[in-house]
């Protein structure tokens, strides 16, 4: 890390030091012509809790006349995701939750003081047919998570049955009653959350024979087979997924695996804002871990499920700081900087070469909690840098995963070092092929020399992420601060693509 950075080149409007020293090229081969795997569109997944800001402000806001109302500016920034999904009501929150107490007229639910989030009186005016609308208008996917840890198996079967039964039974005549006379057609249904903590403590045996017992009674419904969702290991885990594979695997459609990444000690993160780059390395070299814990679990569902019947979902994931100054601490709030849309970069390409058995995943969270893609501020929004990551990557949603081959390189800081470049890459059905990649090193830049293999490309265009400094983040007042621009730094040379890739910066290219 000795070198002397001299040189400075004009790379997408921003001024980039280039060391002198002579990179060693980062080398990708790239299969176009070996894709058999489908990368599922539900990868790119979003996360809404009863949680500080993410429901309140965050979707659900008081109009001039004090009623509430759907925000509108969120729903539109959100479709212009395409996001696949989207999970509720939590979380912790979850297995903490009684959803009679929120439908019908919301003058008279009941309300509830939130213990697990900021101590503050839930008053349940957001509630199943609330966030049903959300989904419809977001044009998106629910996924609603049932109460294991204070619940029963009733009060699952009920309100399975309250968001699909067709008509004919006392509940879908409720529906009816409190305005949805169609069902929801709900599928995706979870079974507790993380029940080996905040979800009832139970250990692997435990939740495995209660998981059995409850999913019982997600039966098929008019025309929704249910896909059940067992709440799956907290990180490397791996003792959960081997007793819950063997105890419960053959009821399980997906597995829900949760990890965070974070800087310091649980108790003393770090701000999502003020940081160096000892504390950015850190956080890559912790975000790269994903990709081991996915191998790990994978091995061990691989040999009670050598099909990849069961999906592998990463249902929770994204950076966790501490949160901003003056709020709740129970809020969750942080802000969200160019290092958070790199960790997020990275993640989705890990996802992306992982797709035969990572089906789905979720960031934690979707507004105003974790590494949100929005914020909001009475009526002021701004997007987040990660954000703009996800808007790039939804080119790969339900294209081909190409096998590809990485080089990656090295990014040293001190006497550690880890890879340098993530990468995945994809066709599309009308024939595109679309490459991402991460730089990871916040101050070296690095060029990728790419063999395409099956891939007759003419032309090569592409947008690119990146910042003049590491903790560069949108604020109310300069809201694009960290926002794409083109990127005219790949070449076509017969097969091979030249891609001179900025430090810190995460690039979508599309190859016609």
């Amino acid at each position: 890390m000795g070198a002397r950075c001299g040189v400075w080149l004009l790379l997408t409007a921003l001024l980039i030091p280039v060391c002198v020293t002579a990179q060693v090229p980062v080398r990708i081969v790239i299969h176009g012509d070996q894709g058999e795997t489908t990368i599922n569109r539900h990868i790119y997944g979003h996360f809404s809790e009863h949680l500080g800001r993410m429901i309140y402000d965050g979707v659900w806001v008081r109009n001039e006349e004090g009623e509430w109302q759907l925000r509108d500016d969120v729903i539109e920034a959100l479709r212009q995701l395409q996001i696949p999904n989207l999970r509720w009501p939590g979380g912790c929150f979850a297995d903490y939750y009684f959803w009679r107490d929120g439908i019908g007229p919301r003058d008279q639910r009941p309300s509830m003081v939130n213990t697990v989030w900021g101590g503050v009186t839930e008053d349940n005016s957001f509630g199943t047919h609330e966030f049903m609308e959300l989904v419809q208008r977001i044009g998106t996917e629910p996924i609603v998570v049932g109460n294991v840890g204070s619940g029963t198996v009733r009060d699952m079967a009920d309100w399975w049955e309250y968001l699909n039964h067709p008509g004919g039974s006392s509940l879908a005549d409720l529906r009816a009653a409190n305005g949805h006379p169609d069902p929801y057609d709900v599928r995706f249904f979870g079974v507790g959350n993380e029940n080996w903590g905040c979800g009832g403590n139970m250990t692997a045996s435990e939740y495995a024979r209660e998981y059995r017992r409850y999913q019982t009674f997600l039966r098929p419904m008019g025309d929704v087979r249910p896909f059940r969702i067992a709440s799956g290991p907290n990180a490397a885990m791996f003792e959960w997924t081997e007793t819950l594979m063997g105890d419960a695997g053959r009821f399980i459609d997906g597995l829900d695996l949760h990890y965070y990444t974070y800087t310091g000690t649980w108790q003393n993160k770090g701000r999502a804002t003020e940081f160096n780059e000892a504390e950015w390395f850190e956080a890559m070299q912790r975000a790269l871990r994903i990709d081991e814990i996915i191998r790990g679990h994978s091995e061990i569902m691989d040999r009670f499920d050598p099909r990849k019947r069961v999906w592998l979902i990463v249902g929770e994931w994204g950076m966790w700081h501490d949160v901003e100054p003056g709020t709740n601490p129970g809020f969750l709030y942080q802000q969200n900087a160019l290092r958070d849309a790199v960790v997020a970069g990275l993640h989705l390409n890990v996802f992306n070469n992982h797709a035969d058995r990572v089906r789905m995943a979720n960031l934690a969270q979707t507004v105003n909690v974790l590494q949100s893609v929005i914020l909001t501020q009475g009526d002021q929004m701004i997007l987040t840098p990660t954000y703009h990551v996800f808007h790039m990557y939804k080119v790969h949603m339900d294209a081909t995963l190409l096998p590809l081959e990485l080089d990656a390189g090295l990014y040293s800081h001190g006497d550690e070092a880890i890879p340098a470049i993530t990468a995945s890459a994809s066709r599309n059905q009308q024939g595109t092929v679309h490459i991402t990649l991460t730089n990871l090193d916040p101050t070296r830049p690095r060029t990728v020399q790419s063999q395409l293999r099956g891939i007759n490309a003419r032309s090569v265009s592409g947008r690119i992420l990146t910042a003049e400094t590491m903790t560069a983040h949108n604020t109310f007042e300069q809201p694009n601060n960290v926002a794409p621009t083109d990127f005219g730094g790949a070449r076509l040379s017969g097969s091979d693509l030249i891609v001179e890739l900025p430090p810190k910066s995460v690039v979508v290219l599309e190859l016609r």
